[in-house]
């Protein structure tokens, strides 16, 4: 069951810019098109500029689309008013990207962590409110008796902590990660990740987690959703993609995974070249102006997502190409 449908999504910004205020269209998103499965954890990833957290801030309805639908068990989200839209921010979190100003500096944790609950009304007295939030700081494993401190007495890795406590405290069923590790130390990273994986689990949580590292991605997604300059590239299984990368972006992507065995031998496949500016982007595939593999044919069509085989899709006119894609073939093709 599908919990959240995207249809054909646009949004574009207008950016002013040199001294008369020129008016120039930025298209962060271009018509994408994607589910997100009841109980899934569905990962976004890709290069800085590819429209992650533009399609995050869009589901969780911060930002309003230029065009296109987002339904939530089937309703319109841009539709929603009043008490529905409210219910809908009770079911809706999200975890922000940076824990140190994504908190009020000004409250407590325990104000912090009240606040939601009397705004949604879910406890009705100071007891119930306090016996919940000495349950939300055990969950994310920090002591009760912390809730007490302000924002700054907390390490990075707390705070963030105290950002998935708030998220979980209007009791929600789908919750947007937006970068939510990156700010953190590789340790503390790895913590913060064991920890949504258990309150995914514990809480039936559903998950879109937005990411630039593919490692964290690899062990805690179950799809993996390739976004290339506001438009979708690939989505497939986690596993799939990681064994066999479909589309030349992907395979790119993963190629730069660090690995820790220094006698080992790695393909790489470098990409030459900037990603292109939102404002111009390049005509037909957006990937072609860097991809080893373009054609004439691909700055002519705009190649649509089309299944591949199995539960995997890709947008890429080159079906030789696909079919190579991570064999050895694949790499004589780009010698």
């Amino acid at each position: 069951m599908n919990l959240v449908e995207i249809r054909n999504l646009h949004k574009q910004f207008v950016q002013k810019s040199g001294l008369f205020g020129k008016r120039s269209r930025v298209n962060a998103v271009n018509d994408v098109t994607l589910d997100v499965v009841q109980g899934e954890v569905l990962a976004l990833v890709g290069e800085s500029g590819s429209g992650k957290s533009t399609i995050g801030r869009l589901v969780a309805r911060l930002d309003d689309p230029t065009s296109g639908r987002i339904l939530h068990r089937g309703v319109d989200v841009a539709a929603l008013r009043g008490r529905d839209l409210l219910q809908f921010r009770r079911r809706t979190q999200m975890i922000f990207q940076d824990p140190f100003s994504s908190l009020n500096p000004h409250m407590r944790v325990r104000h912090m962590l009240a606040e939601p609950l009397r705004i949604h009304r879910l406890a009705n007295s100071r007891e119930e409110i306090t016996s919940r939030i000495e349950y939300l700081m055990g969950a994310v494993g920090l002591a009760p008796a912390l809730a007490n401190r302000f924002p700054h007495e907390f390490s990075g890795g707390q705070r963030q902590r105290l950002s998935i406590a708030r998220a979980l405290a209007v009791e929600p069923e789908f919750i947007v990660a937006d970068e939510a590790v990156s700010a953190l130390d590789v340790s503390t990273q790895a913590q913060v990740v064991n920890l949504l994986s258990k309150l995914k689990r514990e809480f039936q949580l559903t998950v879109l987690f937005i990411s630039h590292n593919l490692a964290v991605v690899q062990n805690v997604a179950d799809r993996v959703a390739v976004l290339y300059l506001g438009r979708l590239l690939e989505l497939a299984p986690t596993e799939e993609l990681f064994a066999r990368p479909a589309h030349p972006y992907t395979r790119a992507l993963l190629s730069a995974i660090p690995v820790p065995d220094p006698n080992a031998r790695k393909q790489r496949l470098v990409l030459q070249g900037e990603i292109p500016s939102p404002m111009r982007p390049p005509s037909g595939c957006v990937f072609r102006t860097r991809c080893p593999f373009a054609v004439q044919a691909c700055a002519d069509t705009v190649p649509l997502l089309r299944n591949i085989g199995g539960n995997r899709s890709a947008a890429c006119i080159r079906d030789d190409v696909i079919a190579a894609s991570a064999t050895p073939e694949l790499d004589r093709m780009t010698s």
